[in-house]
């Protein structure tokens, strides 16, 4: 990121280069004469959370918006999902079946970004967690589509370095979830949400409970594997215990393929008479 071109004044990092250069004495080797901005000691004190957040939001935000990202579509999915090729190594026979969905993945966010780059490559820019699975899924179908896509990774107790497909100047890291998944929702124009664990389901519910409070505007909101959503989550009852409305029901469809998918965007918000049907539920 750059410098303030429009100010007279010194530059910060012209301060933190010459502060290197200060003799070392008794008092500039002590821990308070560092510059705050640049003493991470500092920063990471429990006092400073609340400055660690406002950095979380604002490094991301500004770097987005120097990179000329307007919008965006957020793919949710799980880590442990594996291409099909390495599809004989799942450790169970769901995630060897589940691997279906890297393909659909990664044609869904081929087209994605087909169509973005034919409207100026600013809008509709595939942005997943940065992981592997589903995740490297989304960023690899939209390099070889020739187009940018986003990662926004977290660091975890088990190391989750970026895949080999996002775009390297547009690749995050986060130390607060609730940040980073902030960042996922504050340009998008989609939601899509592949077969995960809980991880996922977090980001899934997330996401719905902000457009069913109203919290946040209605978008596409896509649910691949129909089979895997309505066993995973019994949605029907829920809706029948009055824990939600019958209309929460309408906030999302659910899609087996990219082709579908597409279509949906393409074509939302549909009419509640053509929502899918849930298995028991009578449509309207």
């Amino acid at each position: 990121m750059k410098d303030d071109p429009k100010t007279p004044l010194r530059q910060a990092r012209d301060d933190v280069a010459e502060a290197r250069e200060i003799p070392q004495t008794a008092q500039t080797q002590s821990p308070t004469y560092r510059l705050a901005f640049a003493d991470d000691d500092f920063l990471c004190r429990e006092d400073m959370r609340p400055v660690r957040v406002q950095l979380e939001l604002l490094k991301p935000e500004l770097a987005l918006t120097e990179a000329g990202i307007d919008s965006t579509v957020v793919l949710f999915g799980g880590a442990r999902i594996p291409e099909p090729a390495q599809a004989d190594t799942a450790r169970t026979e769901t995630l060897a079946d589940l691997s279906r969905f890297y393909e659909e993945a990664r044609d869904f966010a081929r087209q994605l970004t087909e169509k973005s780059l034919a409207r100026g490559g600013r809008d509709w820019i595939v942005v997943t967690g940065g992981g592997p699975g589903v995740m490297e899924a989304g960023n690899r179908g939209a390099a070889e589509a020739g187009g940018r896509s986003i990662g926004l990774n977290v660091v975890l107790p088990h190391e989750q370095a970026p895949n080999a497909y996002v775009t390297p100047d547009l690749c995050f890291n986060f130390h607060y979830f609730a940040m980073r998944k902030m960042h996922f929702l504050l340009r998008a124009r989609a939601i899509c949400v592949f077969p995960g664990g809980f991880g996922t389901m977090d980001e899934l519910f997330e996401a719905l409970t902000l457009i069913q409070t109203g919290r946040m505007e209605r978008v596409p909101f896509l649910l691949f594997g129909k089979d895997f959503w309505t066993r995973i989550v019994n949605w029907e009852a829920l809706a029948q215990a009055g824990t939600i409305s019958d209309n929460d029901l309408d906030l999302f469809r659910f899609v087996d393929t990219a082709e579908e998918a597409m279509a949906l965007i393409e074509d939302w918000p549909l009419p509640l008479t053509k929502r899918d049907a849930i298995p028991g539920r009578e449509q309207r």
